[in-house]
């Protein structure tokens, strides 16, 4: 997928910053071109971004919009909008991007959902959840749901990441990171003490500035370049920030992923009956013989994923590559109006 070829840039970098730092006082960062749509609620010496829209109604359920690896809320500009008129709707920053202060380190998916919760809980945004996950988000959406499962009622993975499919460079080739996992315990969730930019010194800040100056440029890449234009303004902005790439370092990862792959073949429909949408690219990312070989293999990871529930069902997005909330947004409201309505029912 594309968003591994931006793990390989930052490899080296992410390496050098599991090098243990002092905590120290933070400097002030360049602000941002645009004013935060929603709130920013603090996480226990680290600030979160939450845009919540739409009208709040009792126990009706509430979308949780995931954005994949390195996006953040303005993803989610064709859609949100959209979403709130029959529905409360939140998307938000994960730490360290967009509107969002660096959190503590390592960036493991426990940590990142533990996050999430804490966000929805200190915001007062109450469950049950529609969590609606886009690529790497899908992952964390569906670790989410085991680890909070009386707080979800229904889950839309847009073109989500596989365990099996997320691979790194190792010695020159590629690897998948389930394949890489030991015995080694991921480190508990951490509440304090938050990475700070000035942390960042010599050789790991010029390698993380190194990877800003590298991908910055290409930050509204098409599809991107459909957002509206504060929203470009915003990740044009986010991605040249120091914090944007320093925010990724998960050296469990592989850990975290065999876990959870392992967890959802304990049963047949490990999601039960909960309501399930997969949706599906249908423009292929890759070309050529190797290029036929990785979509064969996210088309045979998309199967997979709707058997997670015994209801789930899959749609394939005819006219998208990856970022389908960007190429047909329609098609994902739709999707999520029609797991809004499951979940009341």
């Amino acid at each position: 997928m594309r968003q591994t070829l931006t793990r390989l840039l930052l490899v080296t970098a992410i390496l050098l910053l599991r090098v243990s730092t002092p905590a120290t006082a933070q400097a002030p960062p360049d602000s941002p071109p645009v004013a935060a749509p929603g709130r920013l609620i603090d996480l226990g010496g680290w600030r979160v971004h939450l845009n919540r829209t739409g009208q709040v109604s009792g126990s009706q359920p509430t979308v949780i919009l995931i954005a994949g690896a390195g996006g953040f809320s303005v993803d989610w500009s064709l859609v949100q909008p959209q979403v709130a008129r029959f529905a409360c709707v939140c998307s938000y920053d994960p730490a360290g991007l967009g509107w969002s202060d660096l959190g503590p380190r390592p960036r493991t998916l426990r940590q990142r959902a533990w996050e999430l919760h804490a966000l929805l809980e200190r915001a007062g945004v109450r469950p049950p959840y529609v969590l609606v996950g886009h690529s790497y988000g899908g992952i964390l959406a569906r670790l989410y749901a085991f680890t909070y499962p009386s707080e979800v009622g229904g889950m839309v993975l847009v073109d989500s990441g596989h365990e099996r499919g997320v691979a790194v460079s190792r010695n020159g080739q590629m690897v998948r990171l389930v394949e890489t996992a030991t015995d080694r315990p991921v480190p508990a969730v951490k509440t304090s003490n938050p990475l700070r930019e000035s942390d960042l010194t010599g050789d790991i800040r010029s390698q993380i500035e190194a990877a800003a100056r590298q991908m910055a440029p290409h930050a509204n890449d098409p599809p991107h370049d459909k957002l509206p234009a504060d929203a470009r303004r915003m990740r044009a902005w986010s991605f040249a920030q120091l914090k944007h790439w320093a925010s990724n370092d998960n050296p469990f990862e592989g850990e975290e992923l065999a876990a959870l792959l392992a967890q959802q073949g304990k049963k047949e429909h490990p999601l039960g009956d909960l309501p399930l949408v997969v949706l599906s690219r249908g423009v292929p990312e890759n070309q050529g013989r190797e290029g036929k070989a990785v979509e064969d293999e996210h088309n045979k990871n998309q199967e997979a994923l709707v058997a997670l529930s015994s209801v789930g069902r899959q749609v394939i997005a005819r006219h998208s590559g990856h970022e389908i909330m960007i190429s047909e947004p329609d098609l994902v409201v739709t999707a999520i109006h029609e797991i809004v309505t499951a979940t009341r029912k």
